[in-house]
């Protein structure tokens, strides 16, 4: 009891010392981190499983089903082999993809770390926003990460397609996983430009007509950013990240003009019975200023009938 009565109350507005701020940082960064390590120790032990949930899309479509001597015979087609090089090269590779799967799949703890860190700092409407954000985010990343997914084997296809004939192709794995990997941030990424739009609109930064506006500009960065960030260089797969952008982008820009619409309205209707309305502070001219005649009680101004404050009587 002692010790709860010593303890100190927190303040309803968030706010503490640095010296508290970098214990909390801390706390958060470790339980944060040991998420991760839990989580990559778990993955330790299916990491070739994981490899081939991302390497069997792409053998189904460019693997070499037949030996050498049966290709050399067959005097067609293209394929690929994906090979290990160096002795250290399966442990490394381990590693990288059980850490990589640690911090995929601890990702809501250690984005809740995160939230929990930022949250006492941020207004009410602020944190609304910030829920929204994260709420959102999410899945659309996951919704660019799946169409990179899919798209992986046209890439590879398109690509092993510019290989001389009666060649066999050989990926390195390491290789093959940082191109992935690469791809899937890239796509995800991508996929957050909408939702970025939308959350500077609700903050009042840009307006829906001004994004109308940019509807041209935004259909050709889109599409040279499409046809930059995917390696092939066919139409199908730089249109699999430009069209749904395309289609999110009108999205945002459609929630963002009934967003102003919704707020000329409220401001048209005037402030709520308990909500204070906006100040004028802007200053203006009082006209010409009226003399006042001093009063005669005030001190400094005597009557000439007073001496020293009294009544000069005789």
């Amino acid at each position: 009891m002692l010790k709860s009565a010593r303890k100190k109350e927190k303040d309803p507005e968030g706010r503490m010392p640095l010296a508290e701020h970098l214990r909390e940082l801390r706390n958060r960064l470790a339980k944060a981190v040991l998420a991760i390590v839990v989580v990559t120790v778990v993955a330790a032990f299916y990491y070739k499983n994981i490899i081939e949930f991302f390497t069997n899309p792409i053998l189904d479509a460019v693997g070499c089903q037949s030996t050498l001597s049966e290709l050399a015979q067959q005097r067609s087609g293209t394929c690929a082999r994906i090979v290990l090089n160096g002795l250290l090269t399966p442990f490394t590779l381990a590693l990288k993809v059980s850490l990589m799967a640690g911090v995929i799949f601890a990702s809501p703890i250690w984005l809740y770390q995160l939230w929990a860190f930022i949250v006492p700092g941020l207004h009410r409407h602020e944190k609304k926003y910030a829920l929204a954000f994260v709420g959102t985010g999410v899945p659309l990343f996951l919704g660019g990460a799946f169409f990179a997914y899919k798209t992986l084997p046209t890439m590879a296809t398109v690509l092993l397609g510019f290989s001389p004939a009666d060649l066999d192709n050989q990926l390195p794995l390491d290789d093959l996983l940082d191109l992935i990997v690469r791809m899937v941030l890239v796509f995800g990424l991508s996929f957050e430009l909408p939702l970025l739009l939308v959350m500077l609109n609700l903050t009042g930064v840009l307006t829906g007509r001004r994004m109308l506006g940019w509807w041209r500009g935004m259909i050709m960065g889109i599409t040279v950013f499409a046809a930059v960030a995917t390696p092939s260089t066919d139409p199908l797969t730089m249109l699999a990240l430009a069209g749904p952008i395309w289609v999110l982008y009108f999205m945002a820009t459609a929630f963002s003009l009934l967003n102003d619409r919704r707020k000329r309205r409220r401001e048209a209707e005037g402030p709520d019975d308990d909500e204070a309305s906006e100040l004028d502070l802007t200053p203006e001219d009082i006209g010409e200023v009226e003399t006042v005649s001093a009063s005669r009680a005030l001190p400094g101004q005597a009557s000439p009938d007073r001496v020293n404050g009294y009544d000069d009587v005789t």
